[in-house]
């Protein structure tokens, strides 16, 4: 019976998530016009950012996003209504869900999920979809000095979170974009979920690949670096997304509601 809801889980969430046509994206592609029109709410340098990967306007136009990424011993299908943020993640084994309140996740087996489905149920998301998720609520944005990375001098932005806001409101980001094009190209990170105080540990990861979707230029490729000092040093895995759509289709609430036999996921 499991199996059977899950399999009616799938072909609900992507009814909306049809392939679109990507194009891949360089650096040289991107051109910056001389005039960059600042969203009052956002610093010029994070306006800036989001104009390069299609602009926030466009961004804000979109309802869903949807991908897949080969992951934990097969595919996983990520499907997230944008304004809401309530989640789908669907695997041959398990699903992860988010309904707007509650984190929830359905075994086909016991046990086969290993991990806390309420972290992971928007973690790739988050990764994903940057930058614009940096135009959420509750963000403060600092600029960076200028920053060498692996021989390339970027400029960056500092990104921290009011107290309130989600589950882990001291994790704090980095995002490093090539001055001449505004194109984001290094995110620095911390974790802090269930922590007490913010982490000075720091991961990366590389954005050296683009893909165009409806108007957005979003990731094909994000590469994890390991680190030292607190910086990138070398490559250490790589992740590639595939069957990429964003559309202004709005995604019925009943493809993120809990199914008989999921469970809660406590924070």
């Amino acid at each position: 019976m499991k199996k059977i809801l899950l399999v009616a889980g799938i072909a609900m969430a992507f009814t909306a998530c049809k392939n679109e046509t990507k194009e891949n994206i360089n650096a040289n592609d991107i051109v910056i016009n001389d005039t960059i029109k600042v969203d009052k709410s956002f610093p010029a340098s994070v306006a800036g950012v989001m104009k390069a990967h299609g602009g926030f306007e466009q961004w804000n136009k979109m309802n869903n996003l949807c991908f897949e990424i080969d992951k934990n011993g097969g595919v996983e299908a990520h499907t997230t209504s944008l304004k809401d943020r309530k989640a789908k993640i669907e695997h041959k084994d398990w699903t992860i869900g988010f309904d707007g309140n509650d984190a929830w996740l359905l075994e086909n087996e016991k046990g086969s999920y290993e991990g806390n489905a309420r972290f992971y149920h928007n973690l790739m998301f988050y990764f994903y979809a940057m930058p614009f998720v940096l135009a959420d609520d509750g963000i403060t944005y600092t600029d960076l000095p200028e920053t060498e990375i692996d021989g390339e001098k970027y400029k960056g932005i500092k990104i921290s979170y009011g107290t309130d806001v989600g589950d882990s409101p001291k994790d704090e980001y980095a995002l490093y974009f090539d001055p001449s094009t505004n194109q984001m190209v290094w995110l620095g990170y911390t974790v802090t979920y269930n922590q007490g105080e913010k982490s000075d540990k720091w991961s990366f990861i590389k954005y050296d690949k683009w893909q165009k979707v409806n108007g957005l230029m979003l990731p094909e490729k994000l590469t994890w670096y390991n680190v030292e000092n607190g910086l990138p040093t070398s490559e250490r895995k790589d992740m590639l997304f595939s069957k990429v759509t964003a559309t202004e289709t709005i995604l019925e609430n009943k493809i993120f509601a809990r199914p008989q036999g999921a469970i809660v996921v406590p924070k």
